[in-house]
């Protein structure tokens, strides 16, 4: 890595390299996170670097081997798409615009199958009052 990168970098507690840094213990833990374009980097830099030099490389970046490990495990499975899967529940997926508009169209279809039976059951209704008013006009002249 470059001088330039080597400055811009801080360690987990947030410190340049020279600074002292503060005794204070954080009221709250912090976990580290990584982007997979620094997994990548790193796990090149220590494939890349001679057997002695792997050491430097993990106390440099404060890692440990088997992170490392499954951070080369991750490289194997999906590169990039492996390293950059956040972890945690996932977040709900939104509506898309062709799920909304076929949300509509079922809709639409039962609003106007609900519409159809609201109007079929008003005609059956008028029908059995029909019937029933006539039925009763048939018994009254009968007798």
């Amino acid at each position: 890595m470059s001088s330039e990168e080597t400055a811009d970098r801080m360690d987990p507690v947030g410190v340049r390299p020279g600074e002292v840094p503060d005794p204070q213990v954080a009221e709250k833990a912090v976990r580290r996170t990584f982007t997979a374009k620094y997994k990548l980097a790193v796990v090149e830099e220590y494939e890349r670097a001679d057997h002695g030099e792997r050491g430097a490389i993990l106390r440099r970046e404060n890692l440990y081997s088997s992170l490392l490990t499954e951070w080369r495990r991750q490289r194997d499975r999906g590169a990039l798409a492996g390293l950059s899967v956040p972890r945690g529940p996932k977040p709900a997926a939104g509506p898309t615009e062709s799920g909304l508009a076929a949300e509509n169209a079922r809709l639409t279809a039962e609003l106007e199958q609900a519409r159809d039976v609201i109007r079929i059951q008003g005609e059956l209704s008028a029908l059995l009052e029909k019937l029933s008013s006539s039925s009763v006009e048939n018994r009254g002249s009968r007798r």
